[in-house]
């Protein structure tokens, strides 16, 4: 059987964002049983970039995606638009009633409410929900998981990982950290978030430094820092076990210890934090190949990680199997997220489940509790020395030194 694909937010190459989309569409087009046939995207320009590039015919292009949906009747879906419509356009795909799969792009949504719809609309629709935390394919994050599961380290009893923020990338860590305690539940959430200067990400909040901790039902605990506390936690990605310690560097390197033993390096090929790389040999091969065909040089390159989720993602529709990618397990990473901003609003300790519908973090953005309008200014934005009241430091003066700086 061969699957028919289509496209909902193409993006562009050169545009601001990722373009995320085409690394879907070259995890789809290196599988035989899949064919790229429609594409829509409210940019004209960027669905008939999309359409060129992979051999969708003009006809197929479209600005409407319920129209594309009707008409082109795609068995997967890959939904690659900004998070704030993913819910939406996610539950007119599943009710759509042609389609067996969607594979959204992270993070899910932009409220708790519209994560949850996502997940119940495509649970009632029997419609499979993926979502892309493509880093669980990555070598040095499987090679983690291995060495945990081989009892290197002994029993886990903590995960840490540090990232830019806790929505846009760390919905990666709150996933990778549920992966590694192999899906257990967690039982609280306690955070507390700062956010001093506007910080967006394809239009949703982000905090500029984070602290989050948390603990699962079976005792492991969990801990997070973002921004400019990131280095709060020395590692990627940190496993803590009862006779050892796994870490992830932030080159992707993966090396552990046992207790009063020595650092080793594990063997994870030459993946790095975000994509594989090639090895010297392999890089001097394709340069000397790229002189003769871009295209032949390019069969070298190891498939990217969002390859290798399509890759399992297509598997898992093939067999009726559920895949690891689930809209469940993604969820679950969401709340996380959202729980930490629900327990910086409250000023105290999260018990899940999570009872709100909101985000939390837009929501005190919008009532003036944090951002750069904030009546309650944070300490980072204060100076140092209590005794100035924060006005030698305050963040109009602060934004003041940058504009005569510059």
């Amino acid at each position: 059987m061969t699957y028919r694909i289509g496209f909902v937010g193409t993006g562009a190459p050169d545009g601001e964002g990722f373009a995320m989309a085409y690394r879907h569409a070259e995890g789809y087009d290196r599988l035989d049983d899949c064919e790229i046939v429609a594409c829509a995207d409210l940019v004209p320009e960027n669905a008939e970039a999309f359409a060129e590039e992979y051999g969708v015919p003009d006809h197929r292009v479209y600005e409407d995606h319920e129209k594309m949906l009707s008409e082109a009747e795609p068995d997967v879906v890959s939904v690659c638009v900004p998070p704030a419509v993913h819910a939406d356009i996610v539950v007119d795909v599943a009710r759509s009633g042609v389609v067996r799969a969607i594979h959204c792009e992270k993070p899910m949504a932009t409220t708790w409410a519209d994560a949850r719809r996502m997940v119940e609309v495509c649970d009632a629709e029997g419609v499979s929900l993926t979502i892309n935390h493509q880093r669980r394919f990555g070598r040095p994050y499987r090679e983690a998981k291995r060495l945990l599961d081989k009892g290197t380290v002994g029993e886990l009893k903590r995960i840490e990982f540090h990232e830019e923020d806790l929505y846009d990338n760390g919905t990666h860590g709150f996933d990778l950290a549920n992966f590694y305690n192999d899906g257990a539940s967690v039982e609280w959430v306690l955070g507390q978030i700062d956010y001093t200067d506007e910080n967006k990400l394809f239009g949703a909040h982000n905090e500029n430094q984070a602290v989050s901790q948390w603990r699962y039902e079976n005792g492991v605990y969990g801990l997070a820092s973002t921004g400019r506390g990131e280095e709060f936690v020395g590692a990627l990605v940190r496993l803590v076990g009862t006779d050892g310690v796994v870490e992830v560097g932030d080159d992707g390197t993966v090396s552990y210890r046992r207790d009063g033993g020595k650092w080793k390096t594990a063997d994870s090929g030459t993946d790095g934090r975000y994509r594989p790389q090639l090895s010297k040999p392999r890089l001097g091969l394709r340069f000397l190949l790229a002189k003769v065909s871009e295209e032949l040089a390019g069969r070298l390159d190891p498939p990217l990680y969002t390859a290798r989720a399509i890759e399992e993602v297509v598997e898992s529709i093939r067999t009726g199997e559920e895949s690891e990618l689930n809209g469940r397990d993604a969820l679950a990473a969401d709340e996380l997220i959202f729980a930490t901003w629900e327990s910086s609003r409250r000023r105290g300790r999260v018990d899940l489940p999570l009872e709100i519908d909101d985000n939390p973090l837009e929501a005190m953005v919008e009532a003036g509790a944090v951002g750069p309008d904030s009546d309650l200014p944070s300490r980072a934005a204060r100076h140092a020395d209590p005794a100035s009241n924060g006005s030698a430091d305050s963040l109009p003066s602060r934004l003041l030194r940058r504009v005569t700086r510059s």
